[in-house]
């Protein structure tokens, strides 16, 4: 088979192997903090900046709904699953060579799975990252916050620089 047919066979699915090393250092990072901490307890990491401190969110982002009854556990977890599912849909349409696009999909899927597995386990997500200045505290966070976060920025910044490509091939 040419070269030229495999590439156009090959899709998206190809950037999964980022969502799977980003589910399993979330949760490993999960795993680690809920043996090594108390519940509520802060360690600094850099002074005055960052700390280690381990929370249970059970609402959605900035512990939205988190104080709601428990019905919002299932409700997060079925937009997770099914944005999980669109996105696996988009990558496996999206030819291998859209890599921003599949690269975005790829960390927002892993960052989704990550809190579904912990809704799922713990009936909450494990926060732990807190980041702080001059008693300003950013809500605590984790690794599939941080890739949900830069998968949606990259898919903004994509789709700003995709025009151009769009462009010059409709120009040809």
């Amino acid at each position: 088979m040419p070269n030229d047919t495999l590439k156009k066979r090959a899709s998206g699915l190809r950037y999964l192997w980022v969502t799977v090393l980003l589910v399993v250092i979330d949760q490993l990072t999960k795993v680690w903090v809920a043996a090594e901490y108390e519940l509520y307890e802060s360690r600094a990491v850099i002074d005055g900046l960052f700390n280690f401190t381990y929370v249970h969110n059970y609402g959605a982002a900035f512990s939205f709904l988190s104080d709601s009854g428990g019905w919002q556990r299932w409700l997060f977890t079925a937009i997770a699953i099914a944005i999980s599912a669109v996105l696996l849909i988009w990558l496996r349409r999206n030819p291998v060579n859209f890599w921003r696009q599949n690269l975005s999909f790829a960390l927002i899927l892993s960052g989704a799975i990550g809190n579904v597995a912990d809704r799922l386990m713990y009936g909450y997500v494990i926060d732990f990252l807190d980041v702080h200045y001059q008693g300003w505290h950013w809500p605590a966070f984790n690794v599939a916050d941080m890739a949900i976060t830069i998968g949606a920025a990259l898919m903004l910044f994509e789709a700003f620089v995709d025009n151009r490509r769009d462009d010059e091939e409709n120009s040809k």
